[in-house]
C-alpha cells in the first residue's frame, strides 16, 4: 500500500544500487531497476552506458561487485544463466546461441533435452526425440510460426526471421517468469522485424514479462509500456512512450537533454 492506502504493484524483477568495476572502469554505478508483471520493458542507453553490464548481471552472466537482485520479492544471487533459467529467466542472445548444423527441435531442448522413460532413459541415456518433436512443434504453433514446416531441418537452412523466431519460442516455452530479448531485431529486414515484434507481444499476452534492449527508437516505442534509459553505468530515468518522443529519448541517452525531477 501508498500513503494513500492504494495497492501498488509489485516488481517481478528488480535490482537495487548494482555495482560492478572493470579494473578502473565501472560499468554499473549504484544502478536500480524494476520489471513489472506483464508489461514489455524498452532498455535503451548509448553505446558504453553499461546497458549490457545490467543485462548480465540480472540474468547471472556478470556477478555485481555490489547491490541486490530480487526475484518475486525476494532477493537472488545467480552465478551463472543456468541458475537464472531455472528461476524461470531466459536471455535471448543477439547471436542467438544456436547450433546450426542441429534440427530446430535439438536446438529448442539444448541443454535440457529429454530422456525416455524407464531403463532406456536413466540407464542408457536415451533421448525422446518424438516427445522433444512433439513440445517443438507445439510450442511454434502456438505462436504462430507456421513458415517452419520441418521441425527437424538444420537451423542453418532458416531465415534471420526464422531463426529468431525459434529463439523467441524457446525462450517463451521455458521462461516461466522472465524474458529478456537482447537485440532481436538488429540483423533483420523490415518484413522479418514486423514478424519478431508481432512474436513479443503474443509472448507478452500470455502473461509473461520482456525486457527489450535496442537501438532501434521505432521498435522501443511501438511496443514497450516503459523505457528504462541507461546513461553512464546507472538509469538516468524511466519514461512513458506516450509522454515522450523519440527525440526526447536520444537527448536523455546522450545528455543533450536532462529528464524533468520526479
Amino acid at each position: 500500500m501508498d500513503q494513500k492506502g492504494n495497492s501498488v504493484m509489485e516488481p517481478i524483477l528488480s535490482a537495487k544500487n548494482l555495482v560492478k568495476r572493470y579494473g578502473r572502469v565501472t560499468a554499473l554505478d549504484h544502478c536500480d531497476f524494476e520489471l513489472y508483471p506483464g508489461e514489455i520493458l524498452g532498455v535503451i542507453g548509448d553505446n558504453g552506458a553499461g546497458k549490457s553490464t545490467l543485462i548480465k548481471a540480472l540474468c547471472g552472466a556478470v556477478i555485481p561487485d555490489e547491490g541486490e537482485v530480487f526475484l518475486d520479492g525476494k532477493k537472488v544471487s545467480f552465478s551463472s544463466p543456468i541458475e537464472a533459467r531455472s528461476h524461470g529467466i531466459e536471455t535471448v542472445y543477439q547471436t542467438l546461441a544456436m547450433s546450426p548444423a542441429l534440427s530446430i527441435a535439438d536446438n529448442m531442448f539444448m541443454g535440457r533435452e529429454i530422456r525416455k522413460p524407464g531403463i532406456l532413459g536413466q540407464v542408457f541415456r536415451q533421448l525422446d526425440k518424438k516427445e522433444m518433436q512433439r513440445f517443438a512443434r507445439e510450442k511454434l504453433s502456438e505462436l504462430g510460426l507456421m513458415t517452419i514446416q520441418n521441425i527437424n531441418q538444420a537451423v542453418e537452412t532458416l531465415s534471420g526471421g526464422q531463426r529468431q523466431g525459434v529463439a523467441v519460442a524457446r525462450a517463451a516455452a521455458f521462461g516461466s517468469k522472465v524474458i529478456i530479448l537482447d537485440e532481436p531485431t538488429a540483423a533483420l529486414g523490415v518484413k522479418e522485424s514486423r514478424r519478431v515484434l508481432e512474436l513479443i507481444q503474443d509472448v507478452r499476452s500470455r502473461g509473461i514479462p520482456i525486457i527489450l534492449i535496442s537501438h532501434n527508437m521505432p521498435h522501443v516505442f511501438e511496443v514497450c509500456d516503459r523505457i528504462h534509459v541507461h546513461r553512464l553505468g546507472r538509469r538516468l530515468t524511466v519514461i512513458n512512450p506516450k509522454d515522450y518522443d523519440m527525440s526526447d529519448a536520444v537527448a536523455f541517452m546522450t545528455g543533450a537533454k536532462e529528464p524533468k525531477a520526479a
